[in-house]
């Protein structure tokens, strides 16, 4: 049955194009989609008779209350409105690109008079070329040190190039010229930066012509030492390209985009074709895919070449597809407004685009299997390590714990989680410990495991109280967002807790965890590897509750999982514990008077020449300062004392 309100919006909606969006009772966005024509595309969700057949739909009708719509004069404007909204809303139903990474560019201010090559997460709108996003961090540095060790631009920043003396350690092992201080031909360096602008742009034929024509010229001037670089140049371009796949002869950029689909997962793979050649790949998974293709390839193409998508920067020629994506013609429209040249998306049906795309297919479900086989690798592991230390269930979710102190002063608490053997950031914890001042680890333990496991007992008892379990449902923490829910989805508590260190530390751990209560939970102390007095190496042990003896921690066993947990929180902790000693280090008493803010702290220390001046000041010297009342000297007498500057006086505090 339709709520009357939302029938007659039905009733009287426009045939337009533009967006619709779905939301509950509660006002909350269920879905957000585009049309072509406004009045036949959303009263098609309310027609039992309807060809779509997305299994979300039933649950869509079912708590559907109100509907939005907004008209727009064309599909292209109706294409970027959805992805706004999209964006902004987050709505349930909607795909979501579930690849948060920010992907390396490779920037080149051709604009500069001694132009550098550089790595930036954010290409700007600054007049520079940008060249990628690379979808592997590693391939974009292994190109950045092939062009440096190859082409010798220079690697210092600008400010390095202003203020440097003499030649750094890079111009003497022959991978930049030393423009900072050695007089340099321009023009030679920018035929460099020249063919670097080709090589990325992927015309390495032309690449190849201009530097061995380079090379003849040295040669034929008897510049042996120059041709010889150039020999070098040539030699590792012809094996670079000959390490790329020719797959059409074409000078036209392409993006090949494949699906493979098993139920409601997903892996997408784009293979990126250059000038005719493959010159790279990459996949990434989609979860909860439960619409048709079309509608998965337009959420798809206007996430992944959006403003802050991975390949918003980098749009090509031509976009193959499996299939053409709803308002297929305002999508075409958005993407070559976006890039400022025509783009052609095409869902090929024969010729050599049809044997692209199957390459595309057949890389999506090579992704698509080995993460599947990675998934089943580590389920094997952790069955084994459940086995090896006899807990109840296998320890999707491990959390490990590091101490980490400066002489006794700065006492940091890591926590770092590991969810099916990856590092899961978001359960990342920094305690400051308070109570513990003489380096006393087995006290620091105890204090910060009490607030961890605290906050764990309490989500559990939130989750309960809410009608779902310790763990927290998935789909509630997800997308329910109450107050109960997100604290059980941040704070429950692990399968198995790991501390750092030996018996001692275990003891400390669990006497955390009894005190509150909790004496289900799983824990373990790892201790590092030692020499013991009669020279006989200790590898890492693992020590269990009751258990006097450790377990051996063997290389290339299922328990270096706990050793990787380990390392990650002994280097969270002690990259906290710097941090905080920095902070402490540059801090000043003023910093410690209660009432007075950031800005006020500035303003005196702007009219004054640091905190001694601060505190010899007499009132009428402070309170000439903008900004400092009455409230905030007496706030600074209280601090420093009622003397200093102030003697003589009546105090602060007295009312004058």
């Amino acid at each position: 049955m339709i709520p009357e309100p939302l029938q007659a919006k039905l009733d009287n909606l426009p045939q337009r194009p533009g967006c619709y969006v779905f939301k509950d009772q509660a006002g909350r966005v269920l879905y957000v989609g585009k049309a072509t024509s406004l009045r036949s595309r959303v009263r098609s969700y309310f027609q039992e008779s309807s060809s779509d057949n997305r299994s979300f739909l039933p649950l869509l009708r079912r708590n559907v209350a109100d509907l939005e719509t907004v008209v727009t004069a064309s599909e292209k404007e109706a294409t970027i409105l959805e992805a706004s909204l999209v964006k902004q809303l987050k709505p349930r139903y909607n795909v979501k690109l579930r690849d948060d990474k920010s992907y390396l560019s490779l920037r080149l201010d051709l604009q500069h008079p001694w132009p550098r090559l550089e790595l930036v997460r954010r290409p700007q709108p600054d007049g520079a070329r940008y060249f990628g996003p690379h979808h592997s961090a590693t391939a974009a540095r292994r190109t950045l040190s092939f062009i440096n060790k190859h082409f010798q631009l220079r690697t210092c920043t600008d400010q390095e190039l202003g203020s440097r003396k003499r030649p750094c350690l890079q111009y003497h092992i022959k991978r930049c010229p030393g423009p900072c201080v050695i007089e340099q031909d321009a023009s030679e360096y920018t035929r460099n930066v020249q063919a670097v602008a080709m090589f990325l742009d992927g015309r390495h034929d032309e690449v190849l012509r201009q530097v061995e024509t380079r090379m003849k010229e040295a040669s034929a001037r008897m510049d042996f030492e120059q041709a010889a670089v150039h020999r070098d140049q040539l030699v590792a371009l012809r094996a670079v390209r000959e390490g790329q796949r020719v797959v059409a002869v074409s000078d036209v950029d392409q993006d090949v985009i494949g699906l493979h689909r098993d139920g409601e997962l997903c892996e997408v793979a784009v293979v990126f074709v250059r000038a005719g050649r493959v010159v790279d790949t990459t996949t990434f998974p989609m979860r909860k895919v439960e619409v048709p293709d079309e509608e998965l390839v337009g959420a798809l193409l206007s996430q992944y070449y959006g403003e802050e998508g991975p390949a918003g920067n980098a749009i090509p020629d031509e976009i193959l597809v499996p299939v053409l994506p709803e308002s297929a013609v305002g999508v075409t429209d958005w993407l070559s407004e976006r890039r400022g040249r025509r783009v052609k998306l095409i869902a090929p049906q024969r010729g050599p685009r049809v044997q692209l795309r199957k390459m595309a297919d057949d890389n999506a479900r090579h992704g698509f299997d080995e993460k599947r086989r990675s998934r089943e690798d580590m389920a094997e592991r952790l069955a084994d390590v459940q086995a090896r230390l006899r807990l109840p269930s296998p320890p999707r979710v491990l959390e490990c714990c590091d101490i980490s102190h400066l002489g006794g002063g700065d006492t940091v608490g890591g926590l770092v989680r590991f969810t099916d053997g990856e590092p899961s950031k978001q359960g990342y914890r920094t305690y400051h410990v308070r109570n513990v001042r003489d380096g006393d680890d087995y006290a620091a333990i105890y204090e910060v495991l009490a607030r961890r496991f605290r906050r764990g007992r309490d989500a559990a008892v939130a989750a309960q109280a809410a009608g779902t379990t310790a763990e927290g449902s998935e789909e509630v923490a997800d997308d329910s967002r109450d107050e109960a829910s997100g604290e059980a989805g941040g704070w429950q508590l692990p399968d198995l807790f790991v501390v750092d260190g030996g018996r001692g530390q275990l003891r400390a751990a669990l006497t955390a965890a009894r005190d509150l209560g909790l004496h289900e939970l799983s824990i373990v102390a790892l201790a590092k590897e030692r020499e013991t007095a009669t020279g006989e190496t200790l590898t890492d042990r693992v020590y269990l509750p009751g258990q006097k003896n450790g377990i051996p921690v063997r290389p290339h066993t299922a328990l270096v999982i706990l050793a990787r947990a380990r390392d990650e929180a002994h280097r969270f902790a002690n990259r906290a514990r710097e941090r905080l000693g920095k902070n402490r280090r540059l801090r000043s008493s003023l910093d410690e008077v209660e009432g007075i803010g950031d800005a006020g702290r500035r303003r005196l220390l702007t009219a004054f020449d640091g905190v001694e001046a601060i505190r010899g000041a007499s009132d009428e010297q402070l309170l000439a300062v903008p900004g400092i009342t009455r409230r905030h000297v007496a706030a600074l007498r209280r601090h420093f004392g009622e003397g200093g500057g102030g003697a003589g006086e009546a105090p602060a505090g007295s009312g004058q």
